[in-house]
């Protein structure tokens, strides 16, 4: 029999997390609902997964909604802002998590394989980052976390548009942490290495033996590695932090 899970005490703040049906999305989105924060779950496809998720966070005893929406249509990261302020009644935490791969080299990239992706990784999280500012403008207080890689830093064979879209995502962070500090918004970069995942899990032995030895901690990450650094700096206590692009890699790529 599963024990319920205990509550929290509310920080009465909203915390809206793209992509955050599975992987490293949910596991920000429940950490966040354990802390106290009241989570809009964001799904692209997979709704039902969604709803468990939301479920799940409302166990921890605080609010939690689902919201669809298509982020490779342009318009549509800014109308999730939106409706999670129409719906929830404030935003005070964005992390830009949703992100896709569609991986191949270079010359042989389709233009609508590097289009897809740059929308989904990148400009969704400039075009949801604009509609939350002018929200938390008004508040005068508001974090903005974007889940950039590794691999925006240090470069990926095969992963031209992915890197491209992670490496803009930590100088859009940059960016945004200059224009909107004197207003009480901070804005940093999460950038994870290898973390344990379907796609890790599939690796063949000699592969996964490749990418352990260039970890100084000779082991892959786990979702709630990172999700423990995003609820920091969702809270109080990062309230001086700002700018800054910040790896949860076990020493890959150290910055």
């Amino acid at each position: 029999m599963t024990e319920p899970q205990q509550t929290t005490t509310s920080t009465g703040k909203v915390a809206l997390v793209t992509g955050s049906s599975r992987g490293l999305g949910r596991a920000m989105a429940l950490e966040l609902a354990r802390s106290g924060f009241s989570v809009a779950i964001h799904y692209g496809r997979n709704q039902a997964e969604a709803e468990k998720v939301a479920a799940e966070a409302q166990g921890f005893g605080v609010q939690a909604e689902v919201f669809g929406a298509d982020l490779t249509a342009p318009a549509n990261a800014s109308a999730l802002v939106d409706q999670v302020i129409a719906r929830m009644g404030r935003l005070d935490v964005l992390v830009n998590n949703a992100g896709i791969t569609r991986d191949t080299l270079a010359i042989r990239m389709k233009d609508e394989d590097w289009d897809a992706v740059l929308q989904t990784n990148l400009s969704s999280a400039f075009t949801a980052s604009r509609a939350a500012i002018k929200h938390m403008m008004r508040a005068r207080a508001g974090r903005i976390i974007n889940i950039a890689s590794v691999v925006g830093l240090m470069g990926n064979p095969g992963q031209a548009n992915y890197v491209a879209s992670k490496a803009g995502l930590i100088g859009l962070t940059k960016a945004l942490a200059k224009e909107y500090g004197g207003r009480g918004i901070t804005v940093n970069a999460v950038a994870p290495g290898f973390i344990q995942s379907d796609m890790t899990a599939e690796l063949n032995e000699d592969t996964r033996k490749a990418y352990l030895a260039g970890i100084p901690l000779a082991r892959f990450g786990q979702p709630e590695d990172v999700a423990a650094l995003v609820v920091f700096l969702a809270s109080d206590a990062a309230g001086y932090i700002t700018g800054q692009t910040i790896g949860v890699d076990g020493g890959l790529y150290p910055h």
